[in-house]
């Protein structure tokens, strides 16, 4: 056991609790106990490693700010899900894929290269100042689920997906 490994009992406790959460949200977990408690293992590892919760299909740089795309709801679970039935861990399934009316398919990876994010990073222009001015509130968005919402400053949990305040962006 490394110092990265979660208790059998830990895991336990983060499987029942992504598990109410996401059919509470409308979504499912793989009904593959195993497979799924070794993807929540991951998780588990992957918060103690970097501090967040980062897939763990995927290969997470440390930087929470670089990651905030692959934290776990990551923003490509819904159209992973809409499109093969599952999202790229194969954590979150489909109605379908759960009820047994579709085998899920093989995810492509959707993440863009660091080089593309960086680029997109840089290319990103803000509202102008007048269209800004006009709004009493700043619109945030959560990068997961896509609740929006008007307030000086997002939410501290998305009342929707429960993604943290850092998976928000400003939208308007």
């Amino acid at each position: 056991m490394t110092d990265f490994e979660p208790s059998s009992e830990e895991v336990e406790a983060l499987f029942e609790q992504l598990d109410r959460e996401a059919e509470e949200m409308g979504y499912h977990l793989n009904p593959d106990a195993d497979f799924t408690e070794d993807l929540v293992r991951g998780l588990l590892v992957n918060e103690r490693r970097y501090g967040y919760r980062a897939c763990p299909c995927r290969l997470a740089s440390g930087d929470r700010d670089d990651d905030l795309d692959i934290i776990c709801p990551c923003d490509y679970r819904d159209p992973d899900l809409n499109e093969y039935g599952a999202c790229y861990c194969a954590l979150y399934v489909s109605e379908e894929v759960l009820a047994g009316e579709r085998e899920p398919g093989p995810v492509p990876e959707r993440r863009p290269s660091p080089e593309v994010r960086e680029r997109a990073a840089r290319s990103l222009t803000s509202p102008s100042a007048e269209s800004i001015s006009s709004l009493s509130y700043p619109v945030w968005r959560c990068r997961v689920c896509g609740y929006l919402c008007a307030r000086d400053e997002p939410p501290g949990v998305c009342p929707i997906c429960k993604a943290e305040m850092d998976r928000f962006e400003r939208f308007i």
